[in-house]
């Protein structure tokens, strides 16, 4: 009988161990819109750091990234155990959230000017290049603001992955939240170390004898920007995707819309099947271009009226 009840156990946990399995690797999907874009973000923020400086800086915001998931993977369990009805409202208040992030990020040309930008960054490069500038107080500040947006972006993983698990046993909402807590921060600071270093990278194998390592430093520091490039736009364009299709499936009628509007697409001879693929995607990045142009007109009103009656 023990041994049975051994076997029972074992098999229980192997049970359980595959469902969580399943739900990180599906959690782990949904909030890739977010991991592009927290890339992204986190590798700009060390921008202006001297070279020596960039991966203590890297690792003092993962070790505030990973205190910050030690109390948003808390909240979001007792969210679940007091009050389940609010995991949908904050589910789609996270998919707003990128879906204004990602929009605003489409305007921000319409929003500045060129000569804002400008100014911003020789203003960076004066205080870089004076030796009164405190390196200590700059590195802190960066620190900081790089903990505050790495606070939004895990919460909105942590609601994405808790909406994923939502009806789930507590154990494996517990697993599946902390498994995607740490995945996330060791993926995304593992990857920006080797992103804000790949410059320096470059450099040290172009000056080799060999040859071939020379035409491979090359190679890397000519990359180096472009990849800080498209990973803005990969993580953009995932945002508008992860959000839209976040609010649709919160949303009955849009949800149902976009069902029927992929049985259509999908019965047309030929080119069906590769539609019936495509349109469930196009339709919720387009959704979330929508709501993200719409939070972004409501924000800005919202701050120029703050600031008139503000005087």
């Amino acid at each position: 009988m023990a041994g049975a009840s051994l076997l029972t156990l074992i098999d229980d946990i192997a049970t359980v161990l595959d469902d969580v399995a399943v739900m990180t690797k599906v959690a782990a999907k949904k909030t890739a819109g977010v991991l592009g874009d927290d890339l992204a973000l986190n590798a700009q923020q060390v921008a202006g750091v001297h070279a020596e400086r960039e991966l203590p800086v890297v690792w003092a915001v993962a070790m505030g990234s990973l205190r910050n998931k030690l109390i948003l993977v808390p909240a979001a369990l007792l969210i679940s155990v007091v009050a389940p009805w609010l995991i949908t409202p904050l589910l789609m208040l996270g998919g707003a959230y990128l879906c204004f992030e990602g929009f605003e990020k489409l305007a921000h040309p319409l929003l500045h000017s060129v000569a804002e930008d400008e100014a911003h960054h020789q203003a960076l490069t004066a205080a870089l290049s004076d030796p009164a500038t405190d390196m200590l107080a700059f590195e802190r500040d960066k620190i900081k603001g790089a903990i505050r947006t790495d606070f939004i972006l895990s919460a909105e993983i942590i609601a994405i992955t808790l909406g994923t698990v939502a009806a789930a046993p507590f154990l494996s909402q517990l697993t599946v939240l902390s498994g995607i807590a740490l995945i996330m921060t060791v993926g995304v600071y593992g990857l920006v170390a080797g992103i804000v270093k790949l410059d320096d990278g470059g450099l040290y194998l172009s000056g080799k004898d060999n040859t071939a390592l020379q035409w491979l430093g090359a190679l890397m520091l000519n990359a180096a920007p472009y990849l800080m490039k498209t990973l803005a736009i990969v993580g953009t364009a995932a945002m508008f995707m992860v959000g839209g299709g976040i609010l649709t499936h919160g949303l009955s009628f849009l949800h149902h819309a976009i069902e029927q509007t992929t049985a259509i697409a999908g019965n047309l001879p030929l080119v069906g099947r590769t539609l019936a693929l495509l349109t469930p995607t196009v339709l919720d990045a387009l959704t979330g271009i929508v709501a993200g142009a719409l939070a972004l007109l409501l924000v800005t009103a919202g701050q120029r009226g703050w600031r008139l009656v503000r005087g």
